[in-house]
């Protein structure tokens, strides 16, 4: 995926606002179960909220491997709480048009 610009990451960031966290982060870290489900909810809503229940003073460190092997976008980290977009596969069933 390409870097998202800061234009781009503030658009995701507010349409992330309402949205509640999909998945979570907890006391077993980034497992490969974890990262099939990021994958699985990137691919069915192309934004998600992950949540750190554990690990949060790791949170950027491991929202940086998550990013990665998920192939994703981190449009923000906010609190507990990251901000995550890929862009559907298929075009016609893309939700989200980013600015420029």
């Amino acid at each position: 995926m390409n870097e998202l610009t800061s234009a781009q990451k503030k658009h995701l960031r507010g349409l992330a606002h309402s949205l509640d966290p999909v998945v979570m982060v907890g006391q077993k870290g980034i497992t490969q179960e974890l990262l099939d489900e990021v994958s699985r909810a990137l691919n069915d809503h192309e934004l998600i909220k992950v949540r750190f229940t554990s690990f949060k003073d790791q949170r950027e460190t491991l929202s940086e491997e998550i990013s990665s092997k998920c192939e994703a976008g981190i449009a923000g980290i906010i609190g507990n709480h990251l901000i995550l977009y890929r862009e559907h596969p298929d075009p016609k069933r893309r939700e989200i048009t980013l600015p420029g």
